[in-house]
């Protein structure tokens, strides 16, 4: 008896490896699942994807605008989708949710989905806020079901009025992924490790960040609230890891109480969030726009409190005061009392990371959320 197959389309197969893998262990149980991807300049991955069972196709979907590019893209998935005859086509991320919503529509797919994972265009002024807009508005309208990886995010686009109550859902309690909960285990040896391999003693209070550096991020907000933070506590420690988008390792320079090499650390990007992140006290994320917020998750399942700002999304990540502390956006002044509030308090800091691995360890692990997408497509497939 053949099986029902599923395509999942992403820019960059990173995101796919990032967010999807767990997912697909699940899925390919029962289906047969199609990962399409720019996989130019990164078979690796692609090699990954098949030793799973994944069956990958590689179409050049660009992350930037290119009119011409992504023409030749859309009428490449066009032509895919009319081959494969898949029952349902899911893309995550804005230039391949819009290439998949026309290309599905085209070929006719019975079930295109999207799933939401924060806005660009929610930090951005003017036309051009309102181009990025429509064009997701143009995803909820060709799109059958639309999902969003939080309430607080869904309740946003809600008010925006790009989406309904009736037309959209969240899976499970939030999140794209969850967390593999065997992965992030609490290690003193590993938390030993990771600050001698820096040259952090353990005295020190380590403030960790893991993500893209960048403004919407957050970074000028931090490194100027560190600024002053350090000031008053001098065992206070910075410690970023992820992709320098924007050049902001060289602006410590601009900081005059941030020295590298001593309350200062920025390694780069990690393949081991697991271990990088035991080197840190309190994680920090005072992002300007977010979805969920997957890091914010995976620092409290190894027991770390966690300070971010109040908007949209990233709010159902923790909760303000049992898990966690909140900032407002944009706000130095508030990011930084939030920092002077766990570094004079380490009780509290015990006590909120405890929650935080309580709540996550039971709401939000990876067999939690995938089981609900499987649970999702048992149900619309039915149809």
């Amino acid at each position: 008896m053949d099986r029902t197959s599923i395509a999942f389309v992403v820019a960059i197969p990173i995101t796919a490896r990032s967010f999807l893998v767990e997912h697909f262990k699940y899925l390919k149980k029962e289906y047969d699942i199609h990962l399409i991807a720019n996989f130019s300049g990164a078979e690796d991955m692609k090699c990954e994807f098949e030793e799973l069972g994944i069956i990958c196709h590689n179409i050049p979907i660009r992350r930037k605008i290119n009119i011409i590019s992504d023409l030749k893209s859309l009428l490449a998935l066009v032509r895919l989708l009319k081959v494969l005859r898949v029952k349902s086509v899911h893309s995550v991320t804005p230039k391949a949710g819009l290439l998949t919503a026309f290309s599905g529509w085209i070929a006719h797919v019975p079930h295109r989905i999207h799933i939401f994972t924060g806005q660009v265009w929610s930090t951005r002024k003017g036309l051009f806020r309102y181009f990025l807009k429509f064009l997701d508005m143009i995803i909820v309208r060709l799109d059958t079901d639309i999902l969003v990886d939080g309430e607080g995010q869904r309740q946003f686009l809600i008010k925006e009025g790009v989406l309904t109550e009736k037309n959209s859902l969240v899976l499970a309690n939030g999140s794209i992924a969850g967390v593999k909960l065997d992965r992030f285990i609490i290690s003193d040896s590993i938390r030993h490790n990771e600050r001698a391999t820096l040259g952090i003693s353990d005295n020190k209070v380590v403030y960790i960040f893991l993500g893209r550096l960048n403004h919407d991020k957050g970074m000028d907000e931090l490194y100027s609230a560190f600024n002053q933070l350090v000031e008053t506590r001098p065992d206070a420690v910075l410690l970023l890891y992820g992709m320098d988008e924007d050049g902001y390792d060289k602006r410590i320079d601009r900081y005059p109480n941030i020295r590298r090499g001593d309350n200062y650390f920025f390694p780069g990007l990690t393949k081991q969030p697991y271990n990088a992140l035991q080197a840190g006290d309190v994680f920090v994320l005072p992002t300007w726009r977010e979805g969920f917020g997957v890091s914010v998750l995976e620092a409290q399942a190894l027991g770390l409190p966690v300070i971010t700002s109040d908007t949209y999304g990233v709010v159902d990540a923790s909760v303000n005061g049992v898990t966690g502390l909140r900032c407002k956006v944009g706000d130095v002044q508030s990011l930084r009392i939030c920092m002077e509030k766990y570094y004079d308090d380490p009780v509290m800091r015990k006590q909120h990371g405890h929650a935080g691995k309580k709540r996550v360890e039971e709401e939000f692990s990876n067999d939690v959320v995938s089981s609900s997408w499987v649970e999702f497509y048992h149900r619309i497939l039915a149809k």
